[in-house]
């Protein structure tokens, strides 16, 4: 690497990428005036997702995290229930359950996709169920755009009556079985966060084919106002709905999604690639049960075979500008979780330890990816 490497414009974990036509739906908002919450571009915003996504009714939200609150609240849970999360995810997938004063049990994942493990899962709820403790809810998290094995936690949760709320954050254009992610849930939640994988700036999504949960959510979002001139509450509310210029960014987003999600994945067939013949360092299994959007490529460095640790690779790469990250912090981990109960824990904790999550915004192309590999290699060495 030479000085102009150094001096290199910074290169993104996973910046925004605009298609070039989100500012023509925006300035149709503009020139409606419609800028609050509620307008034509907000429904065809959901108009749009329902065609991509399959699912019957949808509701755009300010948030992932606020999509969730709003999916667990209009399932019922209330203080004292028990919902099962995913350990290895970012805080705003399980907040939720705190939020509504719910009891939150972790599960570690799998090594097979990293997502939670439907073993533990079963005997978890098998245990809770013969203590006379049903779960309310299972909420796992699809990481990294890993699609998470549906089939297997239905039949784990269908027989006791336990939804899922599948927290789709980060696979938005992934398939499980065939079918768009989180299709086979209860309910599912997008992100539109700045670094996913289409933003609006910031905003969800709760999908579902269950109309009654989805009319519940967008009440709730709306302040709970009663359908009269006057302000009427009988519940309290949340002011949690999108807005409507948020939302005319999201429709060009959409008409983008599939040639994203191809980005992605051709970013991280690159990286396995440079990557195959490196011993000691290997990328996030995909499953074949799904097609991952491999949001971000995700690499592991074995300790028995490399001295180097993640954290000097992510130093290494910031020398040159270049942003990386660890992977997600097991949650049972962390001071804020310190009071729940974790089934497993050493497959999470082992992939935090060893993880590294790499540049993959769409708008790289071959030649970022081989710098960023030549750095990587280089600090192995």
């Amino acid at each position: 690497m030479n000085s102009s490497d150094v001096a290199a414009k910074r290169m993104f974990l996973s910046a925004p990428h605009m298609s070039g036509r989100e500012i023509e739906y925006v300035q149709q908002a503009f020139d409606s005036n419609y800028i609050a919450p509620v307008g034509p571009q907000l429904n065809q915003f959901e108009e749009s997702f329902r065609e991509i996504t399959g699912f019957k009714h949808c509701v755009a939200v300010s948030s992932g995290t606020a999509g969730l609150h709003l999916a667990l609240l209009g399932l019922g849970i209330k203080p004292g229930d028990i919902v099962l999360g995913s350990t290895l995810t970012f805080i705003g997938s399980v907040a939720s359950v705190k939020y509504c004063n719910a009891e939150l049990v972790f599960v570690d994942s799998d090594r097979h996709s990293w997502n939670i493990s439907p073993e533990l899962l079963a005997e978890e709820i098998e245990r809770l169920i013969s203590a006379g403790k049903k779960p309310a809810a299972v909420l796992p998290t699809e990481l990294y755009g890993q699609p998470c094995d549906l089939d297997r936690i239905l039949e784990v949760c269908e027989p006791h009556g336990i939804p899922i709320v599948c927290d789709s954050a980060e696979s938005l254009g992934a398939t499980y079985q065939g079918l768009p992610t989180g299709r086979k849930a209860k309910v599912a939640i997008s992100s539109f966060n700045g670094n996913k994988i289409i933003t609006t700036s910031g905003g969800g999504m709760i999908a579902s084919d269950d109309e009654e949960l989805i009319n519940q959510c967008r009440y709730l979002a709306t302040q709970a106002r009663q359908p009269v001139l006057h302000y009427e509450h009988n519940d309290v509310g949340f002011n949690y709905r999108m807005s409507n210029v948020v939302a005319a960014i999201g429709i060009g987003q959409l008409e983008v999604l599939a040639e994203r999600v191809n980005q992605k994945r051709q970013i991280a067939a690159w990286y396995a690639e440079r990557f195959e013949a490196v011993d000691g360092i290997a990328l996030m299994p995909e499953t074949d049960y799904g097609r991952s959007t491999r949001w971000l490529t995700v690499a592991t460095l074995d300790p028995h075979q490399l001295s180097t640790r993640p954290l000097d690779v992510i130093a290494a790469l910031e020398s040159y500008n270049i942003e990386s990250r660890p992977v997600w912090k097991p949650l049972h981990l962390q001071k804020a979780f310190a009071d729940c109960r974790c089934v497993g824990g050493e497959v999470s904790t082992e992939f935090y330890e060893n993880g590294i999550c790499l540049p993959s915004g769409t708008t790289m192309d071959q030649s970022d990816v081989n710098r960023v590999c030549d750095i990587v290699i280089d600090s192995l060495k």
